[in-house]
């Protein structure tokens, strides 16, 4: 790791395969915690290139315990975080959405590192127990439309790194890597980055594989459609500037879409949107954000209509019945 360092202290970068073979050490435990962290300190004051980051998803899919359910077409939606906005769980609400308006859902996830509240602390909250058992995962899949892979289970290799991620408390290259290595390797696919640098670098390893992805970014720095603003859209189709209005939605303020201040104010805040009790702006951030998948999953639907169809989900209770058939399936849904 020394001469690692110094190459890359000395303003160089490193090869792909130079990229991966370093990854690869540091999550078998090759190297200690000053190491790693020294390591990562690196890509916080200087950005990743393409190669290193095609590199560092290598490592991480090789290493991954694989899910097998192509047979399901599920889709992810997964932001990579660090944007420092503080909003609620924007997509793991549309991830529900999205699942009650008939399209199955993979939702990769985690604890929150650089956040209050990540996917997992949210689901945990409300008793959802995580597994890696295909059995159980397929199950999700035939009830409910949606199954949760909670990233630890799935990237082994990550228990060297989590403790550092956990310590240091910022982002770092792993909330890049996050959506990228989702291990049922989706075929569909929508991703929210928290910087234009970094999602042009998403559309250049994602133009190499086969599927439909969409990447999000907000003009004012949201890793997702904040309808603050206007936002970037970036496809197979290629590059898109929308305004809310273009999407048939008004524009709001950042206030309207902060987040709790604690797990259990998060997790209150999404069980108020997801029962229908949402504020209008709430609501309609999670209604754009699942749009934007069901359009990157069904390209012949316009993005307007995909708005109607995630409206629906979420104000007819689909996307609440789907919720409740994940976390809790032995018990009768009711909307009540």
């Amino acid at each position: 790791m020394k001469e690692v360092l110094n190459h890359l202290i000395e303003h160089r970068t490193l090869g792909k395969e130079q990229a991966k073979e370093v990854l690869v050490k540091i999550t078998s435990g090759e190297y200690n915690q000053s190491q790693i962290a020294a390591f990562l300190t690196v890509y916080m004051m200087r950005s990743v290139t393409v190669e290193e980051l095609g590199g560092f998803r290598e490592a991480m899919l090789e290493q991954c315990i694989p899910v097998d359910i192509a047979a399901y077409d599920a889709m992810d939606l997964c932001g990579t975080g660090g944007d420092g906005k503080d909003t609620f769980n924007i997509s793991t609400l549309a991830s529900f959405i999205v699942a009650g308006a008939g399209q199955n859902v993979a939702k990769h996830g985690n604890t929150g590192v650089s956040s209050i509240c990540g996917s997992s602390n949210l689901l945990q909250s409300f008793g959802y127990e995580f597994t890696n058992d295909i059995g159980k995962i397929k199950k999700s899949l035939d009830e409910a439309g949606i199954c949760f892979l909670h990233a630890p289970l799935f990237h082994p290799a990550m228990k060297h790194v989590g403790p550092i991620r956990r310590d240091l408390g910022v982002k770092t290259f792993f909330n890049m890597l996050g959506p990228m290595v989702n291990p049922s390797f989706p075929k569909k696919q929508l991703v929210g980055v928290f910087s234009l640098e970094l999602a042009r670098l998403y559309a250049y390893l994602y133009q190499n594989q086969d599927g439909l992805f969409s990447i999000l970014h907000a003009i004012d720095g949201y890793d997702e459609i904040s309808l603050t603003g206007d936002f970037k859209m970036i496809s197979q189709q290629g590059e898109k500037l929308y305004s809310p209005e273009a999407i048939g939605l008004s524009q709001i303020n950042a206030k309207q879409i902060k987040g709790g201040s604690t797990i259990e104010e998060s997790a209150k805040i999404f069980d108020q949107i997801l029962k229908g009790r949402g504020s209008n702006e709430q609501n309609a951030v999670v209604i754009a954000n699942a749009a934007a998948a069901l359009h990157t999953a069904m390209p012949t639907l316009s993005f307007q209509d995909a708005v109607e169809k995630a409206k629906d989900s979420l104000l007819a209770g689909k996307a609440l019945q789907k919720f409740k058939a994940l976390v809790n399936p032995k018990k009768t849904i009711s909307l009540a």
